[in-house]
Order: structure tokens, then sequence, then C-alpha cells
């Protein structure tokens, strides 16, 4: 015996009060209506429905049965409906955009590792060179690599700090000496984004700070085409870190100046995204688990990366809804 199906028709009936209509509004037949009312008074060994020709009525104990039933029925629904709610949130897209730094270093790892735990979860990502004129307002979740965020309405959480480095190739340090000291730069071919703010490099040591005016051979808003020219030995390129791990491991990029500090050499990579009113679960599941990922080896970072004024436990929120401003390479 279906008992949970028994107890539907029964609660339909009791209901009711015929057989005929109960048969009706669950889309079966009278005769399994019958039988199966029947096998549920066998299997409880109870009278739940007196019957006569005329009429149907609940006894006593068919009464109590009922209530029960109902309430069994009820959370029954209710469960269903919230795992099926649940099941279909758990799928969809998320819109991300992100910086080409981070979407060519770390971010299929995040999403990799993410969808590990939300497989029915597929992105539609948009990769950008520039924050400038940039929308973030129109996707799930937005990845900004900047030294300090500029004018955005949206909630703002620091992730992870991305640090610069001055990388050559073999090939053109087999051509040309390495500089052993900033100012050599100068006489040095240099690649460089395609920001007319970038004309010259900054760094910083115990006797103070030094600019060098640069010389570029190359520039370009793209940083893969940097890090592809630095390799075939155009020049000496500002790359991030993160970004040419792989090239420094292998020996096909080299570090230079590592005993001088990079002025602005660090920036902060935010993740943007709307406010709690208007996000759906799966664009919450996601946002937790970048800012736990990243919060496992650097549990401060918040605290440390905010403004004085801004409290760790809380995101920055500041005014307007694009990006304006140079490219911060």
């Amino acid at each position: 015996m279906n008992q949970l199906s028994a107890m539907r028709m029964f609660a339909k009936v009791a209901e009711t009060l015929s057989f005929t209509i109960a048969a009706k509004e669950l889309r079966v037949s009278v005769a399994m209506v019958t039988r199966s009312v029947a096998t549920l008074e066998s299997y409880l060994n109870l009278r739940l429905l007196n019957r006569t020709t005329r009429s149907v009525s609940l006894t006593e104990a068919g009464h109590e049965y009922w209530q029960g039933c109902r309430e069994v029925l009820r959370n029954l629904d209710t469960l269903e409906a919230n795992v099926c709610s649940a099941a279909r949130e758990a799928g969809g897209s998320l819109k991300v955009a992100a910086h080409e730094s981070f979407a060519a270093a770390e971010l299929s790892d995040l999403i990799s590792k993410f969808r590990e735990n939300e497989p029915r979860v597929d992105f539609e990502l948009t990769v950008f060179a520039s924050t400038q004129d940039l929308t973030v307002g129109s996707y799930d979740a937005c990845f900004v690599a900047e030294r300090r965020l500029r004018n955005s309405s949206l909630v703002c959480r620091p992730l992870i700090r991305l640090r610069d480095t001055i990388v050559a190739s073999p090939a053109y340090l087999a051509q040309r000496e390495a500089p052993v000291q900033p100012a050599d730069l100068a006489r040095h071919d240099v690649l460089t984004t395609s920001d007319p703010c970038v004309r010259s490099w900054e760094f910083g040591d115990a006797y103070g700070a030094q600019r060098v005016l640069l010389r570029p051979v190359l520039s370009s808003s793209n940083l893969l085409t940097l890090i592809r020219a630095a390799k075939a030995g155009l020049g000496i390129a500002r790359l991030p870190t993160s970004l040419v791990a792989a090239e420094i491991q292998e020996g096909s990029l080299i570090p230079l100046l590592e005993d001088f500090e990079l002025e602005s050499g660090v920036r902060t990579l935010w993740m943007l995204y709307s406010g709690h009113r208007y996000m759906t679960p799966r664009v919450r599941r996601f946002i937790d688990f970048s800012v736990a990922h990243y919060r496992r080896d650097t549990p401060r970072l918040e605290r440390l990366l905010l403004n004085p004024d801004v409290q760790s436990d809380r995101a920055d929120t500041m005014t307007g809804r694009r990006f304006y401003g140079c490219n911060p390479h």
C-alpha cells in the first residue's frame, strides 16, 4: 500500500464527503479512491467513513485521523515546494566582470572551486582591461584591481593584494645589460600600458624616492599582449606578479630591481556588487564563497586594506556608479 497516496485520497473524500467528487478532483477513478480508502481502513483496523447509498460521513476516529492527515500532507507539500525552489535557485547563471589580470591568473581557479559545490551554476564572464566607462552595476559581481577605489555606489569588499613586478626575458637581457638601479631604465626599451597617465615609474629605497622617465617601445591596454611582448624580448615590462608567476617560475621572464620598492606597486582586488536588497541567494553564495576563499589565508585583510574610518566587519560604500580616470597600471 502507498500510504501517502491513500492518505491523500482519504483526506479528499473527508473534505468533499463524496467519493465521486474526490476522484474527479484527484483525476483518478472512483474505484481507485474506494479501494485506497478501504485498504487504509484495513491497515489501521478502523472504520474511518460511514457509507450509505446516499451519503458519506466521518466516524469519530475518521475525523481525528483526517485532522492528522491534513497536517502531515500540509507539511509534506511545504517541504516539497521548498526543496524544488531551492533546486531551481541552485542553478542558473552569474554575470561576472573581471579585470584581465585577475581573470587570467586566479578567476578560473575560484570559479572551479565554487562549482564543486554549485555544479548547476554557470558563468557569463566579461573581461576588461580598464575600469574606465565600465558599468559595474550591470553585473552580479565585478572584480576590480585598483590602488584606490573611485566612485562606486556598490558594496565594495577587498579580497587580496596584487603586487607589480619588473620583468624581462632572458633573450632581451642577453642583448642588453640588466638594470642595476632604477635610473638605468632610462636607457632601456620599456613596455607599458596604453594609459596616458603612465609616463614614468617611481621607486623607493632607504635614500628616498626616485622617478624614472620611460621610453616605451610598445604600449597596449591588454596585459596579455605585454606578457607576450616581454617574453619575445621586446623590452622590460611592469606586470602583476600573479599574472607572470608561471613565467617567472619557468624562467621565461626574469624579475628585475627586486631590491627597490615600486611606488604604488600594490593594488587591491575588490569585489563589487549591489546591496543585499537586490541580491539573489545564488549571488549571495558566490560572494560569501569568494570572500571566504581569500580570507582563509588573510583573515585580517579587510581591516588592513580598508580606510581607517571604515570598520572591518562591514563593507565600504561610496558614491557614483562608474569609474573614471586613468588605468592604475
